[in-house]
């Protein structure tokens, strides 16, 4: 059963920007267990493992991965249970399936993710 549905992807010119959003299933999550999980955004390119690229905590911190920091900010809003991700002055190897999951991430959350191509 997919809980976590991604979209916003597709294809943008180097240097450009995009925006993904993430819904959890209120009917799964509800507002009050959302409000308090630790979520956060992974990538997936071919040939490549997933990696944690972004995180967000319950009380809005965030962390990034050395390599989007600076042109990624992570964002949540409870009362939608929704995730986004901001990505600014992409690049070529930013390419790649993007999911967003708790973290640690659950199986059971996984969606299809939503594909991300930066090509010229």
């Amino acid at each position: 059963q997919v809980q976590l549905v991604e979209s916003g992807g597709g294809l943008v010119h180097p240097g450009g920007s995009q925006r993904l959003s993430c819904a959890a299933s209120r009917y799964i999550f509800g507002i009050t267990v959302f409000s308090i999980k630790h979520l956060g955004w992974y990538r997936q390119a071919p040939g490549n493992q997933r990696e944690l690229v972004a995180a967000i905590s319950p009380d809005g911190s965030t962390n990034y991965t050395d390599s989007v920091k600076g042109r990624f900010t992570i964002s949540r809003d409870n009362a939608k249970t929704m995730v986004y991700r901001q990505m600014n002055n992409l690049k070529p190897e930013d390419t790649a399936v993007y999911y967003c999951n708790a973290v640690p991430y659950a199986d059971r959350y996984w969606g299809q993710g939503t594909q991300v191509t930066v090509s010229s």
